[in-house]
C-alpha cells in the first residue's frame, strides 16, 4: 500500500516536445515563379504549341512548339535604374498603335516576342510577324478608332495586365472591350515586350449557352478520350 501511495506521488515524467515543423508543400517548391527578399528569379517557361489544319499526313513541320523563357535573374533595384517602367513601356505600345507609329512600337517589341490574339487561331512570332498584324490591322480600320486603357497594373516590374476598349471619336465603339497580359524582359538596359495575350469582347454572347457548349465537349472527351490528343 506504501509503495502504490508513492507511486502514485512521484512526479511525472513529461513526453518530449513536438516538433511542429512546417513542410513547404511541393507544389510551392516547385512554383513557376520564386521570389525572395531581395532577388526576384523568373525560372518559368511558356510553351505554346502552333498547330496546322493540314492532314494528319504532312509534314511534322506543320506542328510548331514555340518556348520561351523571360528575363534572367535580376535585382530589383537594377530594375529601378531604367528609364520607363513596364506599364510605360506597355502604355507607349498602345500610344503608337493609336498613332500609327509603328517605327516607335517595333523598338517595344522583343525580337523572338509572342504575340496572342484569341480570335486568331495561331498566334504570331517574332517581331517582323507581329508588325505586319499590326500593319494590317491600322490599314483595317479608321484613325478615328483609338485604344483607350480603362485600368493598368503599374506593381510588378515585368508584368503588366491592362483593361481598355476602344473609342470613335471619343465615344464607346460597341463590342469593344479586352483585356491584354504583357510579360517583358530586360535587354540591352531597356524593357521590352517578349509576350502578349488579348481576350476580346465577343460580338455574339451565347450566354448559358456557353456553359451548354462546353458540357456537351467535357461528354465528348468522357465518351471517345481519344479525343483528347485533337486538342
Amino acid at each position: 500500500m506504501r509503495s502504490t501511495i508513492s507511486h502514485l506521488l512521484s512526479p511525472t515524467p513529461l513526453p518530449p516536445p513536438l516538433n511542429f515543423r512546417q513542410k513547404t508543400p511541393t507544389s510551392l517548391l516547385n512554383n513557376s515563379r520564386s521570389f525572395s527578399s531581395r532577388r526576384r528569379t523568373w525560372i518559368s517557361q511558356t510553351e505554346i504549341k502552333v498547330s496546322s489544319s493540314s492532314s494528319s499526313s504532312s509534314s511534322s513541320s506543320d506542328n510548331q512548339t514555340v518556348t520561351f523563357a523571360p528575363s534572367p535573374t535580376r535585382k530589383d533595384d537594377d530594375d529601378t535604374d531604367l528609364p520607363e517602367s513596364a506599364s510605360e513601356i506597355v502604355r507607349s505600345f498602345y500610344k503608337g498603335i493609336n498613332d500609327r507609329d509603328l517605327a516607335a512600337v517595333e523598338k517595344l517589341i522583343a525580337e523572338n516576342c509572342v504575340y496572342e490574339d484569341l480570335i486568331f487561331p495561331r498566334p504570331f512570332i517574332g517581331r517582323k510577324d507581329i508588325l505586319e498584324f499590326f500593319k494590317k490591322f491600322n490599314d483595317s480600320i479608321s484613325k478615328d478608332l483609338r485604344f483607350v486603357i480603362d485600368d493598368i497594373s503599374a506593381e510588378d516590374s515585368l508584368a503588366v495586365g491592362v483593361t481598355w476598349h476602344l473609342d470613335w471619336k471619343g465615344k464607346p465603339f460597341p463590342f469593344s472591350k479586352g483585356c491584354s497580359f504583357y510579360r517583358l524582359e530586360v535587354k540591352n538596359s531597356r524593357r521590352q515586350i517578349i509576350y502578349g495575350r488579348d481576350s476580346v469582347e465577343p460580338a455574339i454572347k451565347p450566354g448559358e449557352a456557353a456553359l451548354v457548349a462546353i458540357q456537351g465537349v467535357v461528354w465528348l472527351l468522357q465518351r471517345f478520350p481519344q479525343l483528347a490528343d485533337q486538342l
